[in-house]
């Protein structure tokens, strides 16, 4: 019997967010809080880009038939 366990973790996003924020209030980096805070929503636009394709594609296959 395997047990398999998650971890959890911020990830690679998550952890270059929370560097580029580090950066900003340092005064290292002068970007936009846009700019800082992009790597956040990667994962919802990736879901998001996803998501087009599926539409897109039944969209296409109906009207096919």
């Amino acid at each position: 019997m395997s047990s398999r366990t998650n971890s959890g973790g911020i990830g690679l996003l998550g952890a270059l967010g929370l560097m580029f924020i580090g950066l900003k209030l340092t005064g290292y980096i002068d970007w936009s809080w846009w700019l800082v805070t992009l790597p956040f929503w990667g994962g919802l636009a990736l879901v998001a880009v996803i998501l087009l394709i599926l539409i897109a594609l039944k969209l296409i296959v109906s009207k096919l038939k």
